[in-house]
């Protein structure tokens, strides 16, 4: 929970490179109507839910710095990191990427300096930054962009499961 009294306040997200082959699904956002379940895609779809759909804005935290002007939000992706989820869930890629993965402290990087860095606040808040810079969510070619509609109709969903579980 972010203190809205904080002098800086800031909301990180945390996402992954696995959004980059995703687009948005808002007609089955919580994959309810898949036959059979895929846990590298449900992943990535998650991912590309908390990052977004247009150039170097996210959703979720665009919609969420106009609401909150005062706290700067950003998204970020650690690199692709040597972790237990990676070995387990992609060996075929763990296998073939192991010495080039990172350290848990070099994926850790970006996160911190978003947290308590002065030269963070100089950028907007919405951004994904990836190595201390905002970096595209889009690779060229992959039709990952959705329209503004479906971005409507995804913040909507989110609003409504939020008041599922915050009602009084």
């Amino acid at each position: 929970m972010v203190s809205i009294r904080a002098q800086q306040p800031r909301v990180i997200i945390v996402s992954s490179g696995g959004m980059l082959v995703q687009k948005l699904n808002v007609d089955d956002w919580q994959l309810e109507k898949e036959k059979k379940f895929d846990g590298t895609m449900a992943y990535a779809q998650n991912k590309r839910q908390q990052v977004g759909t247009n150039e170097c804005v996210v959703v979720m935290t665009e919609q969420y710095a106009k609401q909150y002007p005062n706290i700067h939000f950003s998204a970020m992706h650690p690199g692709w990191a040597d972790t237990p989820a990676v070995r387990s869930s992609m060996p075929e890629f763990y296998e073939k990427m192991k010495d080039r993965l990172r350290t848990a402290e070099q994926g850790a990087d970006t996160a911190s300096w978003l947290a308590i860095s002065e030269a963070a606040l100089q950028f907007p808040s919405g951004l994904f930054f990836e190595d201390r810079h905002p970096v595209p969510i889009h690779l060229p070619l992959a039709w990952t962009r959705s329209t503004k509609e479906e971005e409507a109709k995804f913040m909507a969903k989110l609003v409504a499961l939020t008041e599922q579980f915050t009602k009084n």
